[in-house]
């Protein structure tokens, strides 16, 4: 009988590493910074672990793919939000990497308190990475009217411009003061949690794991207020000009490039470096303003109106324009740096060479397509007569899914060696992307936007060049 753990990898890593050290585990090549997504247990017959992004553990576990996984509680509680019937069960606290889910405000808005954003009187802004549990928060409290605004991250950016509240998790009140952002409600302590598929705890002997895996007591979910809540900051909104044009600017593995582009075509964003970043960066430029937020938002936040002009990758446009074709966002400059491949992938040991071979190859079960670009590998598979089909969104460490949890991964690559090193290799090549800048259609002709917006295209237009002469 095999046993299929899923692990995570990031924040948790270390601490989980510890755990199954203290358990008797003796597990290899998993600790922060590893890049197996296969750590071997020696000594340990029929037990199979992999490492995921913690959000897709839930999710994974909850399916059935896995008999028992460790993720954070929240990303549970945000599976279960909105599918009650799902098969995971929340077995215990591991208690460790504690953290509160929080839904703030700006400290600058007038929404410090519930009487505040409960008696607005406009459709009440909630930007999350967790939109299920927003949602259940936003019913919970009566809210007359809302929007849920789904992010991949850095939630807390959007607030007081582009949202009236952000759901985030973080550790510590103290933490959020640093972001210039005040809680306003608690809605759940989380840590590490052991979680199981149901149907595993029944057809399984898991008692020897859970058991050797045993510490901590339950975690309790509520909604109440904080009583950190300060009163002071109950002041009117500092509302951006009409006229003020808001740039967007990448976090994570287009930083680096972004800056270097940023220098060399002369704009001096202030907090904005490869190191450590501010979210909200200033720059020299009148009438401009600057957020850092995950390159995967842009499309769609360029295409609400919360921000003007953003660097992307033309990948992310392109996934957003599939599944929205008419969306109010252009592509306005092609910058040239971060080239990547967006590529079909598979396991090496997978007898097809070719998408066309993949076509014809004989299954009996649905072909699933795993990726974060979801409406690319929509598109894919359509396209190439790949049905019967499933997709599967990932949110990170995508090559982990092949070939146990997917038979195609829809992924970016600059050199393919990461995909080499997992036993993967590359079957087609749907397109090549890079950096581009995108504006939403509507800014662009505002007649008090055009000419600042005219002039941060034409002063990239002249660091591309510059790029290109170096």
């Amino acid at each position: 009988m095999q046993v299929k753990l899923a692990l995570p990898k990031g924040q948790l890593q270390d601490s989980t590493a510890d755990l199954l050290k203290e358990a008797g585990l003796n597990v290899s090549d998993y600790c922060d910074g590893s890049r197996s997504y296969r750590p071997q247990c020696p000594g340990t017959s029929g037990l199979f672990l992999k490492v995921f992004h913690e959000k897709d553990i839930a999710i994974q576990v909850a399916i059935g793919n896995y008999d028992l996984g460790i993720c954070r509680l929240d990303w549970v509680e945000e599976l279960l939000a909105k599918y009650r019937s799902e098969a995971v069960v929340k077995v215990r606290d591991l208690g460790y990497g504690r953290r509160n889910l929080y839904a703030v405000a700006a400290r600058s808005s007038g929404y410090s308190s519930s009487e505040a954003w409960k008696n607005h009187n406009d459709s009440l802004r909630i930007v999350s990475e967790y939109p299920n549990l927003a949602e259940v928060f936003a019913l919970k409290q009566r809210l007359r009217r809302f929007q849920i605004f789904p992010v991949w991250g850095s939630a807390g950016v959007y607030p007081p411009e582009n949202a009236e509240l952000a759901i985030i998790a973080e550790t510590s009140s103290r933490k959020l003061k640093e972001q210039g952002l005040i809680p306003v409600a608690a809605l759940l302590e989380s840590s590490a949690y052991l979680v199981a598929n149901r149907d595993s705890l029944e057809r399984k002997n898991l008692s020897p794991l859970l058991a050797s895996l045993s510490t901590g007591e339950a975690v309790k979910s509520y909604v109440k207020e904080p009583s950190a809540i300060e009163a002071g900051f109950a002041s009117k909104p500092a509302a951006m000009r009409g006229s003020s044009v808001c740039l967007a600017l990448p976090d994570g593995h287009q930083q680096r490039h972004a800056v270097a582009f940023l220098n060399k075509a002369g704009l001096k964003i202030e907090g904005y470096n490869a190191g450590k970043t501010s979210n909200r960066p200033r720059s020299d430029l009148d009438g401009v303003t600057v957020k850092v937020i995950r390159p995967q938002d842009m499309p769609q936040q360029v295409a609400n109106g919360n921000f003007d002009l953003a660097i992307t990758g033309r990948d992310w446009l392109r996934d957003h324009l599939f599944r929205f074709p008419s969306s109010p966002v252009d592509e306005v400059l092609v910058l040239g740096f971060g080239k990547v491949r967006i590529v079909a992938v598979v396991s090496k040991d997978l007898r097809v060479s070719s998408t066309d071979d993949l076509r014809k190859m004989k299954r009996d079960s649905a072909l699933r397509v795993a990726s974060e670009y979801v409406n690319i590998a929509d598109k894919y598979a359509h396209d190439n007569h790949l049905a019967p089909y499933k997709l599967i969104p990932t949110w990170g460490a995508s090559e982990a899914f092949l070939p146990e949890d997917a038979d195609v991964l829809i992924e970016n690559t600059e050199t393919g060696s990461t995909i080499a090193r997992h036993n993967l290799k590359i079957i087609d090549t749907l397109f090549e992307s890079s950096a581009c800048l995108i504006g939403n259609t509507e800014a662009m002709r505002r007649p008090d936007k055009k000419d600042k917006i005219a002039y941060l295209v034409e002063t990239m237009r002249r660091g591309m060049e510059a790029s290109c002469v170096s």
